[in-house]
């Protein structure tokens, strides 16, 4: 994979995200672009599906950096997300050194906390130097993780290094390109987000969602997409859902309906497929039946209607 320059402008940064197929704002290119020239993490927050993961694979892809990703979850520690020691291994050269007759415990334990012994975990991999330039370093959805990791975060967001008792401090000679994402289930220390730069991913409007629809699922007939956007857009703005459908439901229902050869909103179906595009049941029951019909009816009264499309 070979290292490509970082975009020299907003505009330059929106071409590069659109290169990729990822349909962005310009709000969301200007702080990526500054993020790039500044050298500074950059903290995504948004509901669920909006595409906060997908940026950094567009980043990865478009500048020919590698993607080191670290998923966050409830327990996470530094021997998983950093470091830990090959115990196993570094037992067996004690055995080794004991059956030689190195007895020298000094000279042992400088053996044994060798980096040839370091299992290097995400962290510790994002600080590494390479050969196509500094990795797109994705720490996804860090609001899963305890406050305790997130404070230990600090020293590797500001200075780009971690400690490391038995070996001393590592640091990077190029800083990789940090993308923080959280779906916001609780609030992140503002320390933390200080060494961030911030922007919140929000739910597209009806134009960037068709655009993005277009391009994900092509094989989409234009009406379907048409009525599936509208759709989603009227779901977000006139019902109290326990959990609104983000972008990444969106397309799912429309490659779920292209895949049952759907060319638009068939009231029966869409009920029926529900489940693919909401996924709590309350909020299924909510909308099925005669609410999806209403629904499909209000938008088409809004929708330009085709003559090639069958009456439902």
């Amino acid at each position: 994979m070979s290292q490509l320059p970082l975009p020299a402008s907003i505009d330059d940064t929106l071409q590069l995200m659109d290169q990729a197929g990822y349909v962005a704002d310009r709000s969301l290119a200007t702080v990526l672009h500054l993020a790039l020239k500044m050298k500074r993490p950059l903290f995504l927050e948004g509901e669920a599906g909006v595409g906060k993961t997908e940026i950094a694979k567009v980043l990865s892809t478009t500048l020919g950096r590698d993607l080191i990703r670290l998923q966050c979850y409830e327990g996470l520690d530094v021997a998983s997300a950093v470091y830990e020691w090959n115990y196993p291994a570094q037992m067996v050269e004690i055995r080794v050194a004991e059956a030689a007759g190195d007895t020298d415990h000094s000279e042992l334990s400088k053996s044994i906390f060798d980096e040839r012994f370091l299992i290097k975990r995400p962290v510790l991999q994002a600080l590494e130097p390479s050969l196509s330039g500094a990795p797109v370093f994705l720490i996804d959805e860090l609001d899963r993780a305890d406050e305790a990791f997130e404070a230990f975060l600090l020293e590797v967001l500001a200075d780009n290094q971690v400690s490391i008792p038995e070996l001393g401090t590592i640091k990077a000679e190029e800083p990789p390109i940090v993308i923080i994402t959280t779906n916001r289930t609780r609030e992140i220390h503002d320390a933390l987000k200080r060494r961030c730069l911030y922007h919140w991913v929000d739910y597209p409007d009806a134009e960037r969602e068709l655009e993005i629809v277009r391009r994900k699922v092509p094989g989409a007939a234009e009406r379907l997409a048409l009525e599936v956007v509208a759709f989603v857009q009227k779901l977000r703005a006139d019902e109290d859902l326990f959990k609104q459908p983000g972008v990444a439901e969106t397309l799912d229902w429309a490659t779920a309906l292209s895949e049952l050869n759907e060319i638009a909103l068939d009231p029966d179906m869409a009920s029926d497929t529900l489940g693919v595009l909401l996924k709590y049941q309350d909020d299924i029951e909510r909308v099925r039946g005669s609410k999806v019909r209403q629904m499909i009816d209000d938008i088409r009264k809004d929708v330009p209607q085709q003559p090639s499309m069958p009456a439902v």
